[in-house]
């Protein structure tokens, strides 16, 4: 099978991590006998330099003609680079919004998982956390309050700010769809979240859901209210499969699982449209401290390709074989520095990458 993918490397450690999920496909493209089509462009900081803007329009144009797009890091110290300096509008992440949009990527995919080898690195205590866990955050990513009507205003005298919370049935139809199908592809259950005790908007999106759900007879479907969610999350993580919910809530719960998980080297994110179309990146930043020095984890990037070929191309054997050939490589006591115990054998970023290119 023949797949075009955009690839931006991006900024700080953005085209060292890039560079190894590159080299891990190349080994599951010689593997299963398919062709891999990569194409540059460039987002961020290092589109500033050359272009002016974090993205321009022909970059935008080569990513909608790819079937996928890889992305590494984008961005760099917001206290001494001179990016920052410039109109938000212009700055790095900027480049990021304005691709989202583009591409109408609505669906954010944020797995968290902790690998038994890791568990050490969990805050969590070792008898909630005994044979690790595995779920994906499912967050609607371009609705809600972050996309509504806002404003500040003096009212009566008294300076007020509003900002507006608003859903309708199609945007909550379409993630909900996303959320039991990727429910499909693992262990069928999905944990609708909203606050529906107290929100207009939470009691919509959970009769969406509901009738989402009777396409899908196979998937179990449970109700939880955000704030229980929170709660569960650190009291027994095992529990959940696919978490399906709204854009801030998807936010702040992403963020606590992400902590739960151990290492934001280990976490891999997607982004879909309504078609099979995806971005797909780790969810750490750019670490501009440690560019250039061999020293960044590759893993969650090699974990967003593996997403990528998943959720995106239907190559699921393709996808197994890096994630049991990640899995593989932390058995063996391989590690960078980020998540470096006693007794381990630290590597660099390209090491790392040859050794699950490798195992594949």
């Amino acid at each position: 099978m023949d797949k075009k993918i955009t690839v931006i490397k991006g900024d700080g450690i953005g085209p060292e991590i890039v560079t190894e999920a590159i080299k891990v496909l190349d080994a599951v493209a010689a593997k299963f006998g398919h062709s891999f089509e990569y194409t540059d462009i460039l987002m961020g900081g290092c589109s500033i330099d050359a272009c002016g803007v974090p993205l321009t329009d022909e970059a935008v144009a080569t990513a909608k003609a790819a079937d996928a797009v890889l992305l590494g890091a984008i961005g760099g110290n917001t206290s001494t680079s001179p990016w920052y300096k410039l109109a938000p509008n212009l700055r790095p992440e900027a480049g990021l919004l304005k691709i989202r949009k583009e591409l109408g990527l609505f669906a954010n995919l944020r797995p968290a998982n902790l690998y038994d080898e890791l568990k050490f690195a969990c805050p969590l205590r070792s008898d909630i956390i005994e044979g690790g866990f595995d779920m994906m955050i499912m967050r609607e990513l371009t609705g809600g309050l972050y996309f509504g009507e806002r404003k500040t205003e003096e009212v009566d005298g008294v300076e007020t700010a509003v900002d507006t919370l608003s859903y309708n049935e199609n945007e909550i139809r379409r993630i909900a769809i996303k959320g039991f199908d990727i429910a499909m592809k693992r262990r069928k259950k999905v944990t609708s979240v909203d606050k529906a005790n107290v929100l207009d908007s939470s009691r919509l999106w959970r009769k969406i859901v509901n009738e989402v759900a009777k396409d899908y007879p196979e998937v179990e479907l449970e109700h939880m209210l955000v704030d229980n969610c929170a709660m569960q999350l650190v009291r027994d993580p095992k529990q959940f499969d696919v978490i399906l919910t709204e854009n801030m809530f998807g936010d702040i719960l992403s963020d606590e699982a992400a902590m739960v998980s151990g290492s934001l080297g280990m976490l891999a994110s997607a982004s879909l449209n309504d078609t099979k179309f995806g971005l797909y990146e780790p969810s750490h930043g750019s670490a501009p401290d440690i560019a250039g020095q061999d020293k960044a984890n590759p893993l969650a990037t090699i974990l967003s390709a593996s997403m990528m070929l998943r959720y995106s191309f239907d190559m699921d054997k393709e996808a197994d074989a890096i994630d049991n050939a990640v899995k593989q490589v932390l058995a063996e006591g391989y590690r960078t520095g980020d998540i470096m115990s006693e007794g381990m054998k630290q590597v660099g970023c390209k090491e790392m990458g040859s050794l699950v290119a490798e195992r594949v």
